[in-house]
């Protein structure tokens, strides 16, 4: 099992410099971890910068996923992490949803950088 953040389905989705570093993570839906709010970041991404109707089609293969509702534990969890390594709330969520599910987290987003468990592609990585 694996996360893998907004930036990384926005890669794989919208056919950026990192989508090859992350299709390989993306080939079995049924072993990807997804936190609603990465539902709600890529959604909004893809809807703004393509169409609404990329946007639903994104989501309908997220949907194949294994989708992590934000409950009060998650939350409060989230809300540690945040202030403990200075993550916004977004950041806070995925690294609470992927330490709570006991999975690796992939990512293109600096911020997660130098955290436990987490790969951070960059351009040349």
């Amino acid at each position: 099992m694996i996360l893998v953040d907004s930036s990384g389905w926005v890669e794989y989705f919208t056919d950026g410099p990192l989508a090859d570093d992350f299709a390989p993570y993306l080939e079995r839906l049924e072993e990807v971890v997804t936190p609603t709010i990465v539902i709600f970041e890529v959604f909004r991404v893809i809807r703004r910068q393509r169409s609404e109707e990329e946007a639903m089609e994104a989501v309908a293969q997220m949907q194949k996923t294994s989708v992590v509702d934000l409950d009060q534990t998650l939350a409060l969890s989230a809300a540690d992490i945040s202030i403990e390594h200075g993550l916004a709330m977004a950041d806070a969520i995925v690294y609470a949803t992927a330490r709570f599910n006991g999975v690796q987290t992939v990512t293109a987003d600096a911020d997660f950088e130098g955290l436990r468990e987490v790969r951070v592609f960059t351009r040349g990585t």
